[in-house]
C-alpha cells in the first residue's frame, strides 16, 4: 500500500520527490519506493525527512521504534532545568538572546526584570540593526487575564508592573520601530523567551511569583516536538495580539 501521508506531506509543502532527495542526499527511487512501496527508511532518513518537510516523524511512518525515538528526542530537547527562575545565571538570557541570528521573541505578561535592564535594550537595538526579527509580546494591562494573573500570584499589581515595563519600553520603540511590540489578552501558562532554535520557558506556577517558579533551557532538535510546542504557542498569541498604541505607553 502507497505511503499516502508521506506524498501528501510532500504536496503540501510544495516538494517533489526529486527535492526531497536532494534535501537529504539520498537517491530520488529511494525515496519513490518509500512512497510507492511504503518501503520504512533508515531512522536517520526518516528524521531527515520529517525536519526538511517540516512534521512529526510519527506524521510519516506507523513504527514503534520511532515513538521511542521521537520520546528520547524530546527529552533531548531540554538542555537544563532551573527549579527557580532567579537560578538562572544572570548573563544567560542576553546569551541567548545574542546567540540570535533570525528571530528573537519575549511572550510574557510584564517580563520587568528585562525591561529594566539597559543591556537588553542595547541588544535589542543591534539585534533589529543587523536584520534579526525582535518581536516582545506583553500582556494587556487591562485584560480579564492580566487581573487573574496577579491574583494566582497573591497580589493585584500585574497590570501596575505592565506600564512601568511599557514606559520603560517606550523611548526603545520609539528609537526603533522595527523592534514590534503587542499586547496580547492570552491566559498564559509559560512565560517563553526565544532565539531562533534555543529558548527559555518559565512555567506558570498558582500561587508563586514566576521568579519563584522552574525554567527550561531548551534546544530545538528536528522530530522532538517539545521545542515547537512552545515555539506554535508564541505564534498563536502574536496572531492574536494587538500593536501597542501612544495610549498603552502613556495609560490613557
Amino acid at each position: 500500500m502507497p505511503n499516502e501521508r508521506l506524498r501528501s506531506a510532500l504536496l503540501a509543502r510544495g516538494m517533489t520527490v526529486q527535492s526531497l532527495a536532494d534535501e537529504i542526499q539520498v537517491n530520488a527511487k529511494t525515496v519513490e519506493r518509500w512512497i510507492t512501496q511504503s518501503k520504512v527508511p533508515y531512522r536517520r532518513h526518516q528524521y531527515a525527512a520529517a525536519a526538511a518537510l517540516k512534521v512529526d516523524v510519527t506524521t510519516l511512518w506507523e513504527d514503534d521504534r520511532n515513538v521511542d525515538s521521537t520520546a528520547d528526542l524530546t527529552k533531548a530537547e531540554i538542555s537544563t532545568v532551573y527549579p527557580h527562575r532567579h537560578m538562572v545565571p544572570p548573563g544567560l538570557w542576553r546569551e541567548i538572546f545574542g546567540r540570535s541570528q533570525k528571530s528573537l521573541d519575549v511572550l510574557v505578561y510584564s517580563g520587568l526584570f528585562l525591561s529594566e535592564d539597559p543591556l537588553f535594550h542595547a541588544l535589542l537595538k543591534a539585534k533589529v540593526e543587523a536584520g534579526v526579527r525582535v518581536r516582545l509580546l506583553l500582556g494587556d494591562p487591562d485584560c480579564a487575564a492580566v487581573r487573574q494573573r496577579g491574583e494566582d500570584e497573591g497580589h493585584r499589581i500585574m497590570d501596575g508592573k505592565i506600564r512601568n515595563a511599557l514606559l520603560l519600553y517606550r523611548p526603545l520603540i520609539k528609537s526603533h520601530p522595527e523592534i514590534a511590540l503587542r499586547l496580547h489578552d492570552s491566559t498564559l501558562y509559560n512565560s517563553i523567551y526565544r532565539s531562533d532554535d534555543e529558548m527559555l520557558v518559565n512555567p506558570h506556577v498558582y500561587g508563586i511569583g514566576a521568579y519563584m517558579a522552574p525554567v527550561l533551557h531548551l534546544r530545538r532538535l528536528p522530530g522532538g516536538g517539545l521545542f515547537d510546542t512552545y515555539a506554535n504557542s508564541i505564534e498563536h498569541t502574536w496572531e492574536n495580539a494587538r500593536p501597542v498604541t501612544d495610549a498603552d505607553f502613556t495609560g490613557a
